[in-house]
């Protein structure tokens, strides 16, 4: 195998391992990315370690692939000194680029070195040109832009860019699971488990099942007739994989630079075969025309696997029956790893086809249904191939509960159905039904040939060199070679060429000898032969001149790059300045109150709070809002809060905040850093502020009056922030309900309207309050934004009360409380209890226990696990 065109998109796999690694070199990736033993966002891999760098980073450059290093979590303050020492040992080591999360670590890469590539990971959650340049102005060389990003969306922010004069690099999601929050604005593992998908320990609450309680009852989610099989919905929240296979023609002509496939926790099987498939699949591309508008074969899965028309396949016992190229690219995707495939947000938002509900597991290749039952043989309505030795599992609509699935013995036909039988005692026929559904799981035979892809120490998968030839008689013969990365070398022969009577070196011939590449990275791309006459070599010194341009080039690649790297720099001298102030007791604390809704808002300025936040669903309501507070009490100050996301062409939500007057804004996203820079902005906690260093480009950068300190905080590293930068810079929410998930997805769309999105589902969400009952009964709050993207919000409010005079004593002194679904009555009582916290008439343990509130403060374990 071998990659036919250099002018791809770069095919990016993951690897989690060594083998993944060699699978993916093997299968055509032109770069991997992979994780080290801290700071990345997949903790939970096998991840390689500082001492692997130098070999695997040899290993990857002698193939021609490039290797990328996550370090896409947050950074606390106390990691800063282990961080910058990790950054040396991944500079050092000619690691081609660092994936990066957090602002603070762009600051000090870029610091530590002048030129060592930084690549904005997706959990920066860029969704615009304006993101893009926020990335740019940081140092980053390439953003990898949100999974929500439709193709329209990609195509409109490469515009935008060029009307700004601006060039970036984008890279996008290609395949692999995906996440239905936002990533970078999931708090769902640190709300519910005190893990935080910021720091790499994401406990996938997505893929667990929900009730759907829709003002005050559960709503029916069975679509099927009464006591049907596999119509149960309950995984709401779990999106079918991303399989970009379907559009990649309309990827490819929309310019991004990189195409990047999910799976640092999967098996080598899985990365070498999803990568073969997109390889191949883009050759083929770069070998056809492409056609505005043109589609491929492959269906969505709410097509081709849910909801399957009867077309029976006559198998008659064969393992491989003829298909089409688009369908056997189905096959190996959905053997490989599929909870459905479909293509995602990039054909645009479809809330009906995104998340069918009916398992949040692995599944595999649709079979069939279960038609009779005749003793210990099933009859189905077969729909893909399948053969003895497969591995099924039967579906009765309970994922969660055991299956029965087992190894097919035989396959028949019975006219209409296919006849299955299986080995003795393998599967428990009482637990069988009638209308099952059939999942193939296993196929042994595609499994050996994919590892026999990358097994053994014999490159198997082949870059291109081009090489041309100069000589004449009575010189030496010069072949100078090229790989794709761009390094070249020369050989000379070591004897002159002569004039050959009858047997000259013809371009045939010399094609035929430096071809002879077996057992190397390399294929011969072009030869371009330039003698003078007919001349000739022996054949054995071809062959030396041959294996010495091997041997030079394999030399070449396997040395590290060389990236600048300033020995004296240090993160300390990215360290804000501290104000001195000695009598920190002094300063007066402030309750800072975030409402969402008017009445909420008016019992706050009843309450004589000056300084107040407020979220509204409708950003024309805030007029209202403003002219209220403007009524009650003329001194006090009102911030609104615009969405947490902004897409190509949204500014007009901005405009319509804009308009209300209010006397500021709460910034969620890098638009509303730019839109609103000449009004008073302070920065909210989706900015991820988690460290001075990212603390102090906001601060000093674009003049945020405040900022709001990470959610994944816990209280001492919240303390460990107030001391390495000045205290008045923050403010600390107390007292939320944690928003957990942030969705493109729309729950009220997607199951209670027949609609694909807010242009024809009919807005039952004006309409219906709704709750997602989790599986120990706490029902969380669904509400939605001006976008139409929904945001769940934890049931139980939680509460950091305990740790009030801790950080006053630090210096801190504004603290905030957010309310969402409290009555005016709720929010009047609480507001009292924390004044009377910060006066000193009430502890910590007494206001939660009078509240009733959960008692944390961001996460409950306080760093990286190491997993060695």
């Amino acid at each position: 195998m071998s990659h036919t065109n250099s002018d791809s998109p770069e095919l990016l796999a993951p690897a989690g391992n060594w083998d993944c690694a060699k699978a993916a070199v093997e299968n055509g990736a032109d770069a991997i990315y992979f994780g080290l033993e801290q700071f990345n966002a997949r903790m939970r891999a096998q991840n390689f370690t500082q001492a692997d760098l130098p070999k695997l980073m040899t290993f990857l450059h002698q193939r021609g692939v490039k290797g990328y290093v996550t370090l896409n979590t947050l950074v606390f303050s106390a990691e800063l000194a282990q961080a910058e020492a990790y950054l040396r040992s991944i500079i050092s080591a000619g690691v081609d680029a660092v994936i990066v999360q957090d602002i603070g670590i762009c600051r000090l890469i870029r610091h530590l070195s002048l030129d060592f590539p930084i690549h904005a990971s997706t959990q920066m959650t860029v969704t615009s040109a304006q993101g893009v340049a926020f990335a740019k102005d940081l140092g980053c060389q390439l953003v990898v832009l949100a999974r929500e990003c439709s193709i329209k969306d990609i195509n409109k922010i490469q515009q935008q860019l060029g009307d700004r004069g601006l060039t970036l690099p984008l890279e996008v999601f290609v395949h692999g699971a995906l996440c239905v929050a936002y990533s970078g604005q999931c708090l769902t593992s640190e709300a519910l488990g005190g893990r935080s998908a910021n720091r790499g320990e994401c406990a996938q609450a997505c893929r667990m099942p929900y009730d759907l309680i829709v003002d005050g009852k559960k709503h029916d989610l069975d679509d099927g007739p009464s006591g049907s099989v596999s119509d149960h919905r309950r995984y709401l929240l779990s999106p079918q994989d991303l399989a970009g296979l379907d559009v990649l023609p309309e990827l490819v002509q929309s310019g991004v630079t990189c195409l990047k496939i999910e799976g640092r926790l999967k098996t080598p099987e899985y990365v070498a075969s999803v990568t073969r498939v997109y390889r191949q699949a883009l050759d083929r591309i770069q070998k056809k025309p492409f056609i505005k508008g043109g589609r491929g074969d492959l269906r969505p899965a709410s097509q081709a696997q849910l909801k399957p028309e009867p077309k029976p396949f006559s198998s008659k016992g064969t393992a491989n029956p003829v298909q089409s190229t688009a369908e056997q690219d189905r096959y190996k995707l959905e053997m490989a790893f599929s909870r459905g495939l479909y293509t995602g947000w990039f054909n645009g938002i479809d809330n009906q086809a995104l998340v069918h509900a009916r398992f949040g597991k692995k599944r595999g290749v649709y079979l069939g249904q279960v038609r009779r039952i005749q003793g210990h043989t099933i009859l189905i309505d077969l729909q893909a191939p399948l053969k003895p030795g497969d591995g099924i599992v039967f579906d009765n609509g309970h994922p969660a509960m055991k299956e029965e699935g087992g190894r097919i013995y035989g396959v028949s036909q019975r006219d209409p159905y296919t006849a299955l039988t299986f080995g003795r005692n393998d599967i428990n026929f009482n637990h069988i039904q009638v209308g099952d559904k059939l999942w193939k799981t296993s196929d042994p035979e595609l499994d050996k040939q994919i590892r026999q892809t990358y097994a053994g120490d014999t490159p198997r998968f082949q870059h291109p060199i081009d090489i041309e030839l100069h000589g004449a008689v009575d010189l030496p013969l010069t072949a100078i070679a090229r790989d794709t990365q761009g390094q070249v070398v020369q050989v000379e022969s070591t004897i002159p060429l002569v004039t050959a009577h009858n047997r000259p070196l013809t371009p045939e011939k010399l094609t035929q000898q430096f071809a002879r590449l077996g057992n190397t990275p390399f294929r011969l791309g072009n030869l371009s032969p330039h003698l003078e006459g007919d001349v000739m070599l022996p054949v054995s010194e071809l062959n030396r001149m041959r294996r010495s341009l091997v041997e030079q080039l394999d030399e070449l690649r396997s040395r590290p790059k060389r990236w600048q790297l300033k020995p004296p720099a240090s993160y300390r001298d990215l360290l804000p300045l501290q104000a001195s102030d000695s009598h920190p007791s002094e300063r007066v604390p402030e309750l800072i109150i975030l409402v969402r809704n008017l009445a909420q808002l008016q019992v706050t300025l009843d309450a004589g709070i000056e300084t107040l936040y407020c979220e509204l669903e409708d950003p024309p309501k805030y007029g209202q809002a403003v002219a209220l507070t403007r009524q009650i009490n003329p001194n006090a100050t009102l911030f609104v809060a615009p969405p947490r996301i902004a897409k190509p062409l949204e500014n007009y939500i901005l405009d319509q905040v804009k308009g209300a007057g209010a006397d500021g804004y709460l910034i969620r996203n890098y638009d509303q850093l730019a839109y609103f820079a000449e009004s008073r902005c302070v920065g909210d906690f989706s900015l991820n502020v988690a460290n001075p260093l990212t603390a102090a480009y906001f601060k000093q950068t674009f003049g945020l009056e405040r900022l709001t300190a990470s959610y994944d905080l816990n209280a001492q590293q919240l303390e460990d922030l107030l001391r390495s930068a000045p205290p008045q810079w923050f403010e600390i929410t107390l007292h939320q309900h944690m928003p957990m998930f942030h969705m493109e997805h729309c729950v009220f769309c997607a199951f209670l309207s027949t609609g694909k999105d807010f242009r024809d589902c009919g807005r039952p969400c004006e309409k219906h309050e709704v709750k997602l009952r989790d599986r120990v009964g706490t029902e969380h709050v669904l509400q939605a934004d001006a976008g139409c993207r929904n945001t769940v919000f934890n049931g139980t409010a939680q509460t950091g009360a305990e740790y009030v005079h801790q950080f006053l004593a630090l210096g801190a002194t504004r603290f905030r409380l957010e309310f969402l679904h409290e009555t005016p009555e709720q929010v009047g009582q609480i507001i009292a209890a924390y004044q009377s916290l910060l006066d000193g008439k009430m502890t910590g343990t007494q206001l939660w226990q009078t509240l009733k509130l959960q008692r944390r403060l961001g996460v409950t374990r306080g760093s990286l696990e190491k997993r060695l």
